[in-house]
Formats: C-alpha cells, sequence, structure tokens
C-alpha cells in the first residue's frame, strides 16, 4: 500500500518503505515514525549492514516482560542483494507490537529491490519527491509561525529560492531566526534573511550589478567605491557580477523557449524580478555567452594567474561588458 507524505502520520502499521528525491522530508518523516508510539519501546537506528541487530532485539525478551521494538534502517538503498532479502524477510514478518521503517533515499537505480518491496503487500510505501517552489514555500511559511516569526512574502519568497527544498538548513536558519528574534516581535525583510543566510552586503554592490547589467558607464565609479572605499572583496564582486549575468542568459532562455513566467522558471527573488525584465533588453545571447567566458578568465586572473592589481581586473571587465558592443 502507498500513501502521501502528509497521510504517513499518525504511525498505524508495522513496515515502512520510505524513498524518494527528498532526503530532508524523508529522515524527518522516519525520526517521526520511530519516534511515535509506546513511550518505553526500544528504538534503534541501524544501517543496512546491522540487520542481525534487529531481530535480536527484537526477539529477545525485557527484565519484566516483552518489550516492544523500533526500528529505524538509514540507508537501506546501499544493501547488497544478500542484504536485499533479509531486508524484505524483515518488512514481511514485523510483530504486532514492533516497528520497521526503512529509509531509501535514491533507490530507483536499485529497480529490482525497490520493485520487490513496493509489492510486498504487509510493507506501507511513501514516496518523498522533490518538492515544488509553492510546497516548500508554504512549509517554511507554516513553521515560521508556528514560531512566532514575522516575514514578509518577499522574505518568504527569497528564503524559498535560497534554500531550494532544503529543510535541515530552513530548520537551522529557522534557530537564527528565533535568536535574533528573542520574543520582540521582529519583522524580518530581505536584508535581515540575507544576514542571517550570511550573504551580508552593501546596497551598492546590488546597484553595480543592476549598473552592469544596463551597460550604464555609472559602473566604474560603483566599483572603484566598493573596492577601494567599502572593501568589498574581489571575490564577493565577482560572485554577484556572475550570478546577474547568469540569471540574464537564464530568463532569456526561458524567454526564447515560450515559458508563460520567465521570471518564475529562471527562479528570480527579490530586485532581480523587477530588473532582469529590464536588463535583458540590453542583452543578445550571444553577448551573455561571450560575457560568461570573460566572467571565467577574470576569475583565473583573479586566483593568480596574473600580477596584474585585482581593481584593474575588475575595471577592465566591467569596460568589456558595458562596452554595447560586448
Amino acid at each position: 500500500m502507498q500513501v502521501s507524505p502528509q497521510n504517513i502520520l499518525p504511525a498505524e502499521h508495522r513496515s515502512y518503505y520510505l524513498f524518494g528525491e527528498d532526503r530532508d522530508a524523508l529522515f524527518e518523516t522516519g525520526e517521526a515514525l520511530l519516534a511515535a508510539g509506546e513511550t518505553g519501546a526500544l528504538r534503534l537506528r541501524v544501517d543496512v549492514s546491522e540487520l542481525e541487530r534487529i531481530e535480536v532485539e527484537s526477539r529477545s525478551q525485557g527484565l519484566f516482560g516483552p518489550q516492544a521494538c523500533y526500528a529505524l534502517v538509514r540507508n537501506a538503498e546501499s544493501a547488497t542483494p544478500k542484504q536485499s532479502d533479509h531486508l524484505l524477510k524483515l518488512a514481511a514478518s514485523v510483530a504486532a507490537e514492533n516497528r520497521l521503517i526503512l529509509c531509501a533515499p535514491d533507490i530507483t537505480w536499485k529497480k529490482a529491490l525497490h520493485k520487490k518491496i513496493l509489492a510486498e503487500t504487509k510493507v506501507v510505501s511513501c514516496e518523498f519527491r522533490t518538492p515544488s517552489a509553492e510546497h516548500f514555500k508554504a512549509w517554511f511559511s507554516e513553521a515560521v509561525q508556528c514560531e512566532n516569526l514575522y516575514v514578509s512574502e518577499a522574505t518568504l519568497q527569497m528564503a524559498t529560492e535560497r534554500l531550494s527544498g532544503l529543510r535541515a538548513a530552513a530548520k537551522q536558519l529557522i534557530n537564527r531566526m528565533k535568536l535574533y528574534d528573542n520574543e520582540e516581535g521582529v519583522q524580518f525583510d530581505t536584508a535581515l534573511l540575507g544576514e542571517l543566510l550570511g550573504e551580508r552586503a552593501p546596497d551598492d554592490l546590488d546597484d553595480f550589478c543592476h549598473a552592469v547589467a544596463m551597460k550604464d558607464i555609472r559602473a566604474i565609479p560603483l566599483l572603484r567605491h566598493l573596492l577601494l572605499n567599502q572593501q568589498v572583496s574581489d571575490v564577493q564582486l565577482h560572485t554577484w557580477l556572475s550570478m546577474r549575468l547568469n540569471q540574464l542568459l537564464m530568463f532569456l532562455w526561458y524567454q526564447a523557449s515560450g515559458e508563460r513566467s520567465p521570471s518564475q522558471a529562471a527562479r528570480l527573488f527579490g530586485a532581480a524580478r523587477q530588473l532582469v525584465p529590464k536588463e535583458v533588453k540590453f542583452w543578445s545571447a550571444a553577448e551573455l555567452m561571450l560575457a560568461m567566458k570573460k566572467l571565467t578568465d577574470t576569475e583565473k586572473l583573479l586566483k593568480g594567474a596574473s600580477v596584474e592589481a585585482r581593481f584593474m581586473v575588475l575595471e577592465r571587465l566591467t569596460l568589456q561588458l558595458i562596452a554595447h558592443d560586448a
């Protein structure tokens, strides 16, 4: 029997098979299944090479009578042919008071084992697919609300794009937000979230990227201001510029492919949602491909392939990019 992740709890069955690409959600659900049930039950977390331990513990009698045994196999996808047979026998013979949870992220390449477990009538299976941006955003929003944190819609969108469906990373971010908030009702905007994500940067850096994307001569004084006055590292500046031009290239690709919403398909976030559609008008696909090559060459120079001052390397790159024949 196969169920959806939303309906797998409460734990009412003996054997569970969890598989799919969303590792964070998969193991989170596995731990929830392991924790549910009798408080005095013996709970085991084992690797697929330790299956005998489950049999020994589940058959042992407690000092004051039988004790329930709940076992979670962390890496069922790594089973050898012999271990696969052992897994199938275990899953089909779990006693009524016990529970077996097989966690197998990315197992679909082992088609034989995968099909056999799915065909086992006594095993409840559940697939955890890579979450869509909408589903992850809804999950993150609910998690934030449960902690009584206040975030703007733009902040939710930024977190969705930055975290790319990673629940573990999202939980760490929420913990940072709780510490920062300290029950004071802080309103988390995109700038504050960027700092908590470790993406702190001066506003002028975004202005510089926009100026380059618009092929505006104003990019040169902004570059000098960032490097000389604000002491922004050349690596950070190069990374931000690379990201913006890559956004332009992705937007142009989806636009040419007839995508209904190129901004959404290219996963643009924050101010880029409004700026990129304007900036892309100054570029052709061939120009952007050439620009990406120039960025790669410049990265090599910044990493030691040249004795030239890094400021000169970046200034020359900027001049090349804003030239209308770039």
